[in-house]
């Protein structure tokens, strides 16, 4: 076998490791500098604020503890199914 083969057998074998779920990647909901907020009365808007700022016109923070910090998370397919007021409380949900 000759050395061009032997390294594309690696390569070939590092990504099929990787693409198998070794790397364990998890999406973020917010970049970083960023933090996640919900739109009033709503399951479906969302959308992220620059941190130290408060959240735009129409969206409200999540509550402490119920934080999306990941796509497909806990929290994210809990807001899913919840909204939240105008005061960041939680009301009926979808």
């Amino acid at each position: 076998m000759t050395r061009r083969m032997v390294a594309v057998l690696a390569a070939v074998g590092v990504t099929g490791i990787l693409s198998a779920g070794g790397c364990g990647y998890r999406e973020s909901i917010c970049s970083s500098g960023e933090y996640p907020v919900a739109a009033v009365r709503s399951t479906t808007g969302r959308a992220c604020a620059p941190d130290g700022q408060a959240p735009p016109a129409g969206y409200v923070r999540f509550p402490a503890g119920k934080v999306p910090q990941h796509v497909d998370d806990k929290w994210d397919r809990y807001w899913d199914e919840h909204m939240l007021d105008e005061k960041g409380h939680e009301v009926g949900g979808a």
